[in-house]
């Protein structure tokens, strides 16, 4: 029998109890005791907990639940453990993920809905209060190690910068001492933005030397599990495996798909018929139960364009191959646990999905997603996508499949993600598999279970209580209810028989298996679509025991059931912090309006070499508006080439660059219509101000706009855009609006039927990690800085360097591909890069500021003074910004609390400006100036000023 516990857990951090004793003068003496010291472990008998959490994958998708995509891991864990058919979720991903995480509803930690939509409300804030306490840090100060590999779409918007917080981050509040990922919603499953811990990082490899994200973490985890076993045998973990498969896009290498090949050709209702039957003959529906019907907002495959029919067969069998690929990832993990002799003390749950599957792809599919959430999927023709079909699933695409498929991947429920009320939102098959610790293998549950009966589970089984106290903050309950119960006894009773619904005002609620749920608006309808008042929504009614399906609405037989469901809901609602019901899209996007704050004020930010990427909420909001960008660049004698500065990629952004020396603006819709404005000759050497503005043409969403281009204030070039993307660049990607090394390619047009994503024309011979070998770098002070030193002990950082297209263009390697910012206007000709012959420019700094419709971006009577001859300046301090967004001057400047172009002090403080001009740069770059971003929209004489 092992020894009582002796610590008590439930404050948190364990409090430290010295034991009274005699304490001697000398150590030596033969009465000096101590005890030894101990680490800290969880009670004798916890188990290693794994959390497996798939995304966005239907009921009736894998094999284990009688779908179509084969899940030979997850079958092998079902066979010698319990399935859950009676599983359910929030229906969206980053409010299942904190309930799982905490134990508490969606709502009680703040994430009714993604972070990317929180508002002020409590309920929708995405800040998960103090007073709620995540599992992982729960284990870890009981004496788990504890580790995440995958997804984390927990975090703030506004603190999911390099610089943090990290409060809200794995690593930092959240418990996990170790993590390996990405933040946000979704990746690039080729070429993902990672960070190790809070630490922004490069993948491994590249996609052309076989890089895919779901294996890079399955290794990450492997080599994790094994080490903490060789390091630390006695001590279990805690191992949360969330990869960001099989949500969009549907990235799996080519063979994968192609296991698929023709299953899928009859179309999506011959399929959810042949899935329900599977179902049914599996026993995880009631052989009583029926197939919903199709609603009318779902198109019938035979209504499909013939014409379309082989590219939307073609997104499910991709689908397939990536959810085959990601379970055979899990399988990895599985082996390992077997390998490290561990696997029947393991508590391993397996969810196939953290919501239903996902319509978000509209009724034609997506070749690349973006264009549904920026209202602008009409681009995306039926010869678009017919034109695309053999690249869905590769590097050069951001694919989803249509709505028809996850509607047939929800069998044989009704609706699909995002729809709360219905159980095609919500019931996500489940797997436990622990030998040690349940009964009956491969056996069925079917009692009601909640993700928000995860935490109690895993600490009940691990024997460890719910904590009254953490970091010294009272907890409130636990919300969820041990599913321990359930692992040894098929035929128990459920005891969590009341459950609340709510996502986007769709909403439901469950009690002792009758169902009340009204469907409040549809997920593909992103833009131009109102939902009725939620008072005119019309509810719904089902009995659970007898239609397992929600397949008979009863609502018009039993109104007396449906209204004191209704008042449950309404009860439960207010409990939780459900109310208000926030059914709004585009406004929520709007920090402003929604209620939220933002990591950068105002309508001008600063950007400086060597920063590193920055998610899209760091970074100034330019879209639906005027702006201008800034920079002053060393160009070397000779000319240069390569990025100023860009946001974006591949998949939509802009860039500000010099190709083949000139200054360059491109503007790239979806990786569908790009558009460029060019100088008309190259900038010349020496430092200079470089300037591309775009005037709006507002009159509302995505319209487009005139380009102006300027070298040291005179006018280099103009050019027109003709649409713009809405609302997002890269959605939950990383963007990088950042200086980096890189050698665009000179253009060759494109020429017709010759594949948009060629091989590397330099051949697999002289590649290094999937970039040609860089030129070779100049010696000396060249070498040392990419050009010359500036000041006494310093260097200039170079915008561009030994890097190829894909660095150049927008901002990022691995966004951009082997496409390049140096385009033709329009929607044609798409030119390939080829390598520039001359240096890259050096950044020393660049503005971006964002003006108002209609008002000119810049001043162009007063030309900009040329630059100056050698000569030492007097280096004078920078300074910090003051309300209005100023850099106050030095104390030599002038007044505090204005700049040299204020306009008090214009006439009197021109001639002060450098000789130089008015340039951006800052203290140690340039030194003896002080940088003001005022423009002539705020009063000021347009020019960014310098102050003595």
């Amino acid at each position: 029998m092992s020894a009582p516990d002796r610590h008590a857990r439930g404050m948190l951090p364990i409090p430290d109890r010295p034991v009274p004793g005699l304490t001697t003068y000398d150590a030596k003496d033969p009465d000096t005791s101590f005890a030894p010291i101990e680490p800290l472990l969880p009670p004798a008998g916890a188990p290693n907990v794994v959390v497996v959490l798939l995304d966005d994958v239907g009921f009736g998708a894998s094999s284990t639940f009688g779908g179509p995509c084969r899940t030979p891991t997850a079958d092998r864990l079902a066979a010698h453990g319990l399935r859950y058919r009676r599983f359910h979720t929030t229906a969206l991903c980053a409010p299942t993920r904190q309930a799982l995480l905490t134990g508490r509803n969606h709502h009680s930690v703040g994430m009714g809905s993604i972070t990317e939509t929180a508002t002020s409300a409590p309920g929708n804030s995405s800040v998960r209060p103090n007073t709620k306490a995540p599992l992982a840090m729960t284990l870890k100060l009981n004496g788990y190690s504890t580790a995440q590999f995958g997804k984390c779409h927990e975090v703030p918007v506004w603190q999911s910068s390099p610089m943090g917080p990290f409060d809200a981050w794995p690593s930092g509040g959240g418990g996990f001492e170790t993590f390996y990922g990405f933040i946000g919603g979704e990746n690039n499953q080729w070429e993902p933005a990672l960070y190790d811990g809070t630490t922004p990082v490069e993948p491994p490899a590249t996609p052309e030397e076989g890089y895919h994200l779901t294996e890079d973490l399955a290794d990450r985890a492997t080599s994790w599990m094994r080490q903490q076993k060789a390091l630390m045998p006695d001590r279990p973990f805690f191992v949360y495996f969330a990869p960001g498969a099989t949500h969009a896009p549907h990235h799996v290498p080519r063979e994968w798909a192609d296991r698929y090949a023709g299953e899928f050709d009859d179309g999506w209702d011959a399929a959810r018929e042949r899935t329900f039957a599977r179902q049914k003959e599996a026993g995880v529906i009631p052989a009583e139960a029926e197939l919903t019907a199709r609603h009318d907002e779902i198109p019938a495959w035979d209504d499909m364009p013939d014409e379309l029919k082989p590219v939307l067969a073609r997104q499910m069998e991709v689908y397939a191959g990536f959810l085959s690929h990601t379970d055979h990832q899990v399988g990895r993990l599985v082996d390992t646990l077997e390998d490290l002799g561990i696997l029947d003390d393991t508590l391993v749950y397996y969810i196939v999905g953290d919501n239903g599957a996902s319509a978000e792809g509209t009724v034609n599919g997506a070749f690349n997603e973006m264009a549904n959430f920026d209202g602008m999927a009409a681009l995306e023709t039926t010869e678009f996508l017919r034109s695309k079909m053999d690249e869905f699933g590769a590097p050069s695409s951001y694919n989803h499949y249509a709505v028809g498929w996850a509607w047939a991947m929800n069998t044989p429920y009704q609706w699909t993600k995002q729809v709360a009320s219905h159980w095609g939102g919500t019931r996500n098959g489940t797997i436990v598999h622990w030998p040690r610790g349940t009964s009956g293998p491969g056996g069925l549950r079917s009692q009601f279970t909640h993700v928000i009966d995860l935490a109690p589970t895993i600490l009940e089984a691990a024997g460890i209580p719910e904590p009254t106290t953490v970091n010294g903050v009272l907890q409130s309950p636990l919300e969820g209810t041990s599913m321990l119960y359930t692992f040894t006894d098929a035929d128990a009773a459920e005891r969590h028989d009341l459950q609340y619904f709510e996502m986007a005002g769709n909403r439901g609620i469950y009690h002792r298996g009758w169902s009340a749920v009204t469907k409040h608006r549809t997920p593909w309808l992103m833009v131009g679509h109102t939902p009725p008042p939620f008072d005119e929504d019309v509810w719904e009614l089902y009995d659970g025991h007898s239609d397992d399906s929600q397949a008979r609405d009863l609502a018009a037989d039993k109104p007396e059931v449906l209204a004191r469901l209704q008042r449950l809901w309404l009860i439960e609602a207010t409990k939780y912090g459900v109310l208000p019901i926030d059914d709004r899209t585009a406004e929520r996007i709007n920090p402003e309006i929604a209620g939220r704050p933002t990591l950068i004020r105002g309508t001008s930010q600063v950007f400086f070499p060597g920063m590193g990427r920055l998610s899209e909420n760091s970074v100034l909001n330019i879209k639906n508006r005027s702006f201008s960008v800034t920079a002053e660049v060393d160009v070397p004698v000779g000319g240069a080439d390569g990025v100023v500065i860009a946001q974006g990629g591949r998949f939509g952004g802009w860039s500000v660059h010099l190709h083949e020396g000139r200054l360059t603006f491109c503007y790239n819709v979806l990786g569908i219509q790009i558009f460029t404005a060019r100088a008309d000759a190259p900038v010349p050497g020496g430092v200079h101000q470089v300037r591309a503005e775009f005037a709006y043409d507002g009159g509302g969403l995505a319209k487009g706009g005139d380009v102006s281009l300027f070298v040291d204030g005179a006018a280099a070039g103009t050019g027109r855009v003709a649409m713009t993307q809405p609302m997002v660049l890269l959605r939950r990607r990383d963007d990088r609006r950042r200086t980096r090394r890189g050698h665009p390619r000179e253009p060759r047009p494109h020429r017709a039927g010759e594949p948009l994503h060629r091989p590397h024309p330099l051949g697999a011979a002289r590649r290094r990690r999937g970039r040609p070998r860089p030129l070779p770098r100049p010696r000396g002070a060249a070498a040392r800085g990419h050009g010359a030193a500036v000041g006494p002990g310093r260097r200039r950082r170079s915008v561009a360097g030994n890097r190829t297209a894909r660095d150049q263009a927008f901002p990022c390697r691995r966004r951009l591909g082997r496409t390049s910012a140096s385009l033709h206007p329009g929607a044609h000709p798409i030119e390939e890069v080829a390598r520039f012959r001359r240096r890259p420019a050096d950044l020393i700094v660049a503005r971006v500021d964002a003006h108002r419709d209609g008002a000119p971006c810049h001043p162009r009577s007063t030309p900009w003074p040329t630059s100056p001859g050698p000569g030492p300046v007097p280096r004078r301090s920078r300074t910090r910004t003051s309300a209005a967004g100023n850099w106050r001057p030095s104390s030599t400047g002038g007044p505090s609390g204005t700049s040299c172009c204020s306009p008090r002090r214009r006439a009197s403080a021109r001639p002060r400006c450098s000789p130089r001009g008015c340039a951006t740069t800052s203290a140690g770059r340039r030194p003896g100036w002080a940088w003001s971003p005022r423009t002539a929209t705020r009063g000021g004489c347009g020019a960014p000023s310098w102050g003595r």
